[in-house]
């Protein structure tokens, strides 16, 4: 299937993974000027636990219009159907989605619908050498994962799960990577750019476990050695980075998601050396960095504009704005 948007088209791939029995169906936005004589980047998007590829639609179209494509597959062991049946077993199907095999599974995901999108007729309008990943809460897991996260499997044959096409991380909602030992030894090898976005509201609350916007900062503050930035939004819950209209109301969840997909397209530009800042930040004059609470921004970055325009521009939206060059 594809439809065509502003300035992309969007298609449902219907993927299957042979090896490993299991569908992989995904969604590709690609804009309209990808051509193999003018390949683009390349985004590829890990969902939430019981969400699907259609979700997360915003920060896809936003990135197509800007000229970046995404690659959103769908992790049929932790997507929608978790919602469906039975509802005195929804806890139990929770636990199998939130289960180790589950999270490595999705790690496979990522890599066979990219491996087959690159190797495809498609192949070409896509520059290999700017590839990212980005998610949001257990996907955000997953792209760490892929990142470079060092963990133990327990299956010889995975005993590394990074992705070495990826070249840079997008971290919205992070929860920790459980049983792993402390975040600094999972997290410390990571040298890719990372950018990394939560809210004070930031909590996951599922039956026996809770996460909060206090671990997506631990998160943050491990990965000594990647450039890094953070964004703490002033509000907004966990589901804000979602498609949904949240109890936030939608003049807010609008406000946080405009900023989000701003401020991702910036990273990402930035970090694949792609092309411009977005059209809102060209041609305004540099804004002085905010010092005072509730934005710090560190010395690293003072010079560089997208960054600090979108930190004074969103500024009544943030209780922390940090960046880090290691």
């Amino acid at each position: 299937m594809a439809s065509p948007g502003e300035g992309h088209r969007v298609q449902d791939l219907e993927l299957f993974d042979a090896d490993r029995q299991r569908p992989v169906p995904a969604r590709l936005y690609l804009p309209y000027q990808a051509s193999p004589g003018h390949p683009v980047p390349l985004v590829v998007f890990s969902h939430g636990l019981g969400g699907s590829r259609m979700g997360y639609s915003y920060l896809a179209r936003h990135w197509a219009n800007a000229g970046l494509a995404s690659l959103h597959p769908q992790h049929v062991g932790s997507d929608n159907s978790v919602w469906r049946g039975n509802p005195l077993e929804l806890l139990q199907r929770l636990q199998t989605a939130a289960h180790e095999s589950e999270a490595l599974a999705r790690v496979m995901d990522l890599r066979f619908a990219l491996n087959h999108v690159l190797a495809s007729d498609q192949g070409q309008l896509f520059n290999a050498s700017s590839i990212a990943v980005a998610g949001h809460s257990y996907g955000a897991n997953t792209a760490m994962l892929v990142a470079g996260a060092q963990v133990n499997t327990g299956n010889p044959n995975l005993t590394d799960l990074q992705d070495r096409r990826i070249k840079a991380a997008i971290l919205i909602s992070a929860p920790p990577l459980i049983g792993q030992g402390p975040a600094r030894q999972v997290l410390g090898a990571v040298s890719l750019p990372t950018l990394h976005i939560t809210s004070l509201e930031d909590t996951i609350n599922l039956p026996g476990y809770r996460s909060t916007v206090e671990d997506r900062i631990a998160i943050f503050d491990a990965m000594t050695q990647s450039p890094r930035t953070l964004a703490v939004y002033n509000t907004g819950g966990h589901s804000i980075f979602t498609d949904r209209t949240t109890r936030s109301g939608p003049e807010t969840s609008a406000r946080v998601k405009a900023a989000t997909e701003e401020l991702c397209t910036i990273f990402l530009r930035r970090s694949l050396n792609f092309g411009h800042f977005p059209a809102s930040t060209e041609g305004m004059t540099a804004q002085p960095a905010v010092r005072t609470n509730p934005v710090a921004l560190t010395d690293a970055y003072e010079g560089q504009q997208g960054l600090s325009q979108w930190a004074y521009r969103h500024k009544d939206l943030l209780d922390r704005f940090t960046s880090r060059q290691t």
